[in-house]
């Protein structure tokens, strides 16, 4: 049984002892350490705490309790019920709330669940706010309100307002869309993708769509991480032919990864730089990924003449650096879209709605698209820890072993060598250390990876 506690929100397993999952217990701590949070910040006159969840089976009972809990602090909540990550994300400025609370451990499995907190803008609380809530709970400083201030509750639907949002922004074409005449597939992992992608394709103009896990039970019927590894249904759809593109999301919805119209799968590092050769077409301007994404972004925003900038992992830094550098478009290469023009958040709904446009303006296949890019691969490795394991001792002899190279800090460490990278990092979701390395071909990208964990292996011994 685990139980996560990071800057990024409350993560854990259900059941078990309190303190050492996510339980009742310690989710109403983490409440109301993030109400009390979001009282003192005060940087807007509302009271109203928006919250949603994806369809995990533990989501009632969660939801239940984070309900209560806000209502306890004195908060009038806002249930939009099952709903995506970045639906609720707009929820709350469209809310004009205060914060929001998102119910959902992503794309992890189905024992699983998290808090995701939110600020008045629906984005992400940042580390210093994070560590504030990790304060308060740990202090349990926080007071109840009394019987004359306890919140209100009333419930939402939200689906359509982002819909509306999406279809509204300047670079979807409906009717292009629509005269394309897609035939679609797409896998929701049994959750609230099955929901809501239905509707905004339909209303894309996509008469043909074949849905795959659809219903929001929260029973995962394979690993909800959307790596090729664990997507053999969609790749046996779309390999029998009579799709045009397949789109497969997280629980959440906030990742988007694509496979091509002959099967293989598009690589979800590639939803990003093709949204962003799209973007760049049309807005010129900077382009943000994180560390750990593919060199293929750089390359096509510096095609296009504009300046790209790393992050670190974590999409409230990728947001940071976009802010700082008035990026255009940005995101991570996990297949999260984040478009300013829509909002400062992972959107699967805005990448799709996007590649359809430009597969439909280009007229190009999805495959004849993808091959219109840099072909770089991506190993992705991890180290499990143990309690013994000095990670920051680990990673600064890494840094050392390897100073003749272009080496980044900022988050773990990367090491840039001239035709390839590999990136080094603790998890803020799980207790490993992440080793992802890029090279033109997967066999050197997995080598590279191997022969860095090798020394991290040599050190522990």
């Amino acid at each position: 049984m685990t139980l996560i506690k990071s800057i990024s929100g409350i993560r854990g397993t259900i059941g078990g002892r309190a303190g050492d999952t996510l339980n009742p217990l310690d989710i109403v701590k983490f409440t109301s350490a993030y109400a009390t949070l979001v009282r003192r910040m005060a940087k807007n006159d509302s009271n109203k705490i928006v919250v949603g969840r994806d369809a995990r089976i533990s989501g009632p009972m969660v939801k239940n309790v984070v309900c209560g809990t806000l209502m306890g602090m004195g908060f009038d909540v806002v249930n939009i019920g099952l709903a995506s990550t970045p639906t609720t994300e707009v929820a709350v400025t469209m809310e004009g709330a205060a914060g929001g609370i998102i119910i959902t451990a992503s794309h992890n499995p189905r024992q699983w669940n998290a808090l995701k907190l939110l600020n008045e803008k629906g984005e992400f609380l940042n580390a210093a706010e994070g560590n504030e809530v990790l304060r308060l709970a740990a202090a349990e400083d926080f007071e109840y309100a009394d019987v004359d201030q306890l919140g209100s509750y009333r419930e939402e639907n939200y689906d359509q307002r982002h819909i509306d949002m999406v279809l509204g922004l300047d670079l979807v074409d409906v009717e292009a869309i629509r005269r394309a005449d897609f035939s679609v597939a797409f896998d929701s992992v049994n959750s609230v993708g099955g929901i809501i992608l239905p509707k905004l394709l339909e209303q894309l103009g996509v008469k043909r769509v074949t849905p795959l896990f659809g219903e929001p039970t929260g029973d995962f019927q394979h690993n909800p991480e959307p790596l090729e590894k664990n997507l053999s249904d969609i790749k046996a759809l779309m390999q029998r032919g009579g799709h045009d593109i397949g789109f497969v999301v997280d629980p959440d919805v906030d990742r988007l990864a694509l496979f091509c119209e002959d099967g293989t799968m598009y690589g979800e590092e590639y939803t990003l730089v093709t949204v962003a050769d799209y973007i760049l077409q049309h807005t010129p301007g900077n382009t943000v990924s994180n560390l750990s994404s593919t060199r293929a972004l750089r390359d096509v925003t510096r095609r296009f003449g504009q300046q790209y900038n790393a992050a670190a992992v974590g999409e409230v830094n990728v947001v940071a650096k976009m802010k700082e550098t008035n990026a255009v478009i940005g995101g991570e290469g996990n297949g999260g879209v984040i478009y300013p023009a829509a909002h400062y958040g992972r959107d699967a709904l805005v990448g799709i709605a996007l590649i359809l446009t430009y597969l439909a303006k280009t007229g190009l296949t999805a495959s004849q698209l993808r091959a219109t890019y840099p072909p770089y691969f991506i190993a992705k490795n991890r180290i499990d820890l143990t309690p013994e394991t000095d990670v920051d001792a680990i990673l600064q002899k890494v840094k050392a072993l390897y100073a003749s190279e272009e080496v980044n800090d900022i988050d773990g460490v990367k090491i840039d060598f001239p035709d390839k990278w590999v990136h080094l990092r603790k998890s803020n979701t799980e207790p490993i250390i992440r080793v992802y390395s890029e090279a033109a071909t997967m066999q050197a990208a997995d080598e590279l990876g191997k022969q860095i964990m090798d020394v991290v292996y040599a050190m522990t011994k």
